[in-house]
């Protein structure tokens, strides 16, 4: 059985997880503190781990199938990729002038809109919940669950 570039990225994240996850073993717990300095990356890094494990046994259950005949190649567009990375890095520019919510309103919503223009007044506001959904659940997950502090803009104090 070959693995495709899938199987290869799968084993790479799987044995990368698995080095980090044990690397975490290591921290020193402080009794004063309930949970430990390894308590979130080992959560991260086990899902990480069974996630690529996922990719590893889809890819080798996938070679065991007949191929099929080879489908029409997709254009690559290289644009797309660049104008991402400039829109995230405008995205980091802006945390600390204008605050994480704003900042990651707009982020998500040009991400989104870029991805997958809207054609209609439904799918621009489809665009906005979406964003504003994402960018409340986040907030709140980090900010009130995790005690997270976020950046605050220093133009809007929000």
């Amino acid at each position: 059985m070959r693995l495709s570039r899938d199987g290869w990225g799968g084993l790479a994240a799987l044995a990368a997880s698995l080095f980090l996850y044990a690397a975490t073993l290591g921290l020193k717990d402080n009794p004063l503190v309930p949970i430990g300095p390894g308590y979130y990356p080992r959560i991260v890094l086990g899902i990480s781990a069974i996630l690529a494990l996922a990719v590893l046994i889809a890819d080798l259950l996938k070679a065991r199938k007949p191929r099929a005949a080879p489908a029409e190649k997709q254009k690559l567009n290289y644009a797309m990729v660049a104008a991402m990375f400039a829109v995230f890095g405008l995205y980091c520019g802006a945390l600390p002038f204008v605050g994480f919510r704003i900042a990651t309103f707009v982020y998500l919503a040009a991400a989104n809109a870029m991805l997958d223009p809207p054609a209609s007044t439904r799918g621009y506001l489809r665009v906005l919940a979406v964003a504003l959904v994402t960018t409340v659940v986040v907030y709140l997950a980090f900010e009130r669950y995790l005690d997270v502090l976020l950046p605050r803009g220093r133009w809007t104090d929000f």
